[in-house]
């Protein structure tokens, strides 16, 4: 029989391949940049709100914040990797004004996280008390990533028509909620990827169920597996992001 600690670790690498294909679908917006030259419409700021949201994760997952959370690691870390390499082409290609709002966004990102660090080495004692500030500060983020689709299911809804909601996408952030609630549950329980990740397999599963209900009906007007546009790529590919 296969024990607690082997089947977790198996669920959390399946998690990091799918977190992986997440972190990695921007890949055809960034590579429609660089070959026109110019961001064009595309903007910048969910990918500088990922950023942050990796980096506290990996924070999260350090020994001396949260024990026994590798996995956790190695994905954001991959993450961040991935989103500095997204952020480094916006920056190359934006206009100066946009580079200099990204520059002072990242900014307040570095002096709020490097604030946490502090904060959390030197005041907060013990991985319990660091588990619990750290945690819910990751929890505040990853649901707010999870639930940015609502504006598209929203829109699903006043058009009658799933062209606006991106089918893989939506069943993938499904699949990635449900993997993550998975190893949070299996002991050692992780109170804190499981209530963040938790409610995004709750999100994905009713953009599933909307999508199909529409689609159904034959109120699809356009293939409902396409984007349409920029600020829906952004905001549907962010929520992805992870806890893992």
């Amino acid at each position: 029989m296969v024990s607690a600690s082997v089947a977790r670790n198996i669920i959390g690498i399946i998690g990091n391949v799918i977190s992986f294909g997440l972190f990695f679908s921007p890949a055809p917006t960034l590579y429609n940049i660089i070959k026109q030259k110019s961001v064009e419409e595309f903007k910048p700021d969910p990918y500088i709100a990922t950023v942050l949201n990796c980096a506290f994760w990996v924070f999260y997952g350090m020994s001396f914040v949260h024990p026994n959370s590798l996995l956790v690691v190695t994905i954001n870390g991959v993450g961040l990797v991935f989103e500095f390499v997204y952020l480094a082409i916006f920056f190359i290609y934006a206009t100066n004004k946009g580079r200099r709002k990204m520059s002072l966004l990242l900014l307040i990102e570095a002096i709020f996280f490097a604030a946490i660090i502090l904060v959390t080495m030197l005041v907060l004692h013990g991985t319990t008390r660091r588990s619990l500030v750290v945690g819910i500060i990751c929890d505040v983020f990853n649901v707010m990533m999870y639930v940015s689709p609502l504006t598209i299911m929203a829109k699903v809804i006043k058009t009658k028509s799933v062209k606006y909601m991106p089918f893989w996408l939506s069943l993938t952030n499904f699949l990635n909620g449900v993997c993550w609630t998975t190893y949070a549950l299996i002991h050692p329980l992780d109170i804190y990827v499981l209530i963040s990740n938790s409610i995004g397999a709750i999100s994905g599963l009713v953009q599933l169920l909307l999508y199909g209900f529409y689609y159904c009906r034959g109120e699809n007007n356009d293939n409902g597996v396409e984007l349409q546009n920029p600020a829906q790529v952004q905001v549907s590919e962010r929520s992805a992001d992870l806890e893992a």
